[in-house]
């Protein structure tokens, strides 16, 4: 009968045998990581498909009694009887949320592409939200950028979807982005753009020159993308550009992958100058000819100010440019002035765009 060779046995022996060079363990580990994240993924999807299909049958069962207390009862007595089959996950509260998810997104298949990325946690953030375009909103860009609960419930908290071009659309044209976004992957800059920017996380406080933004930026590259989008990728900073043999420096140099276009920011301590406009498509037609590759979009510029006049920019018309001019904010002001002040800014260019399709 051959001898059991113990764990510790096994371990020594293992030890003293041949050495394994470290890119074996390190490719293995790969594969391991590799194949839990995507059990990970796909039990999640299971469980966001399962909780809505419950939720979607629960409310056709609701929908055909027209007595008011009906669903109440209905949940209750769903909840008790699954609690004690099933265990925890069935609770009353929860099934009133599966009942939500099934309101709000009635298309399955939506479901399902949303729940490669998404958690139930994530749909139970965008549950808060009132407004059904706004949810399509969040649901769609934190599918593409794969957010986490909390950088989802921070987007939410700093008024995200309010700060974007988009929002500022007539409604049948804000969908029409989101469509774009979920049927085709294909990201507009009106859903990239947004206005203010909030760049707290610097830390400037007291007098500071456009160089301190810049430092800053940098230092704080991560924070500063995460605000912009996941999607930009750095490329330079001071990027000279040589016309008729002078010099010009443009601050930062991205690319954003989805558009598939180089975007040039210019950072103006002040508030926005109509000779802005001029500069930065000086710049844009720079990187046009000389540093866009084939297959690439035309480059895009954002000038960041302290500052801007709203009458300047739709005077200029900056879009046709692809120029958008955005304020920065390195202190955040209070939720209900900020708020205020963008339901404003919506309702003022939505009336706007009202006005140019009447002319």
């Amino acid at each position: 009968m051959a001898k059991k060779t113990s764990p510790r046995n096994a371990l020594a022996e293992a030890k003293t045998g041949p050495a394994i060079r470290p890119s074996l363990l390190g490719d293995l580990r790969q594969v391991i990581e590799a194949a839990r994240e995507q059990t990970a993924r796909a039990v999640n999807s299971t469980l966001v498909i399962m909780y809505w299909r419950i939720g979607k049958r629960i409310r056709e069962e609701v929908l055909k009694n027209e007595r008011a207390e009906y669903g109440k009862e209905v949940v209750q007595t769903v909840s008790v009887e699954l609690t004690a089959e099933f265990g925890r996950g069935f609770g009353r509260r929860n099934l009133f949320r599966m009942m939500q998810i099934a309101d709000y997104f009635r298309d399955e298949a939506i479901v399902t592409a949303l729940s490669t990325q998404l958690s139930w946690s994530h749909f139970i953030e965008i549950l808060t939200l009132e407004d059904s375009l706004k949810r399509d909103f969040y649901a769609e860009v934190c599918r593409v950028e794969r957010w986490s609960v909390r950088t989802l419930r921070h987007k939410i908290g700093h008024l995200l979807y309010e700060r974007t071009a988009v929002s500022k659309k007539p409604d049948e044209l804000i969908a029409r982005d989101i469509a774009a976004l979920r049927d085709e992957d294909r990201m507009t800059p009106d859903l990239v753009f947004r206005d203010p920017y909030f760049l707290d996380f610097l830390g400037l406080t007291g007098p500071h020159i456009e160089k301190d933004v810049e430092d800053a930026i940098l230092r704080e590259l991560e924070s500063f993308i995460l605000e912009m989008g996941t999607d930009f990728a750095f490329v330079a900073r001071q990027k000279r550009i040589t016309v008729d043999n002078e010099d010009y420096y443009l601050d930062l140099l991205f690319y954003h992958r989805r558009l598939r276009c180089l975007v040039a920011i210019d950072l103006k301590l002040g508030k926005f100058q109509a000779a802005d406009k001029g500069q930065m498509e000086l710049y844009l037609r720079w990187l046009q000819q000389h540093d866009t590759h084939p297959g690439e979009e035309p480059p895009l510029g954002l000038i960041l100010c302290a500052d801007k006049s709203q009458e300047h920019v739709e005077l200029l018309r900056l879009n046709e440019s692809g120029i958008r001019v955005a304020q920065y904010l390195t202190e955040l002001p209070p939720r209900e002035l900020l708020e205020k002040k963008l339901h404003d800014s919506i309702l003022i260019a939505r009336e706007r765009l009202a006005r140019d399709e009447d002319h």
